[in-house]
């Protein structure tokens, strides 16, 4: 994932629909190590606290993931809110 900024305030809509797009893709890349990790246990190629310790970070990234999408599912409808407003 790019890095990342809190303050979304300078950003244009369009910068933010481009960090949504970035997120979307690391949720996608997110889901598949996590089948991976979950076919290699399963395959026996990782032991249980190898596992356990993966899907932990595993876990974490998703849980970040999940907030970055809130942030910008906010940013995003607030723009288009006063996009909306100055055109009344």
């Amino acid at each position: 994932m790019a890095i990342w900024l809190e303050d979304f305030s300078t950003c244009t809509l369009e910068e933010v629909l481009s960090r949504q797009a970035e997120n979307r893709a690391w949720s996608r890349e997110i889901r598949l190590n996590n089948s991976a990790l979950v076919n290699r246990r399963l395959a026996k190629g990782i032991s249980q606290p190898d596992y356990a310790a993966n899907r932990e970070v595993v876990r974490g990234e998703a849980t970040e993931c999940q907030r970055r999408a809130r942030i910008l599912e906010h940013q995003i409808a607030s723009r288009m809110l006063r996009n909306v407003l100055r055109q009344n």
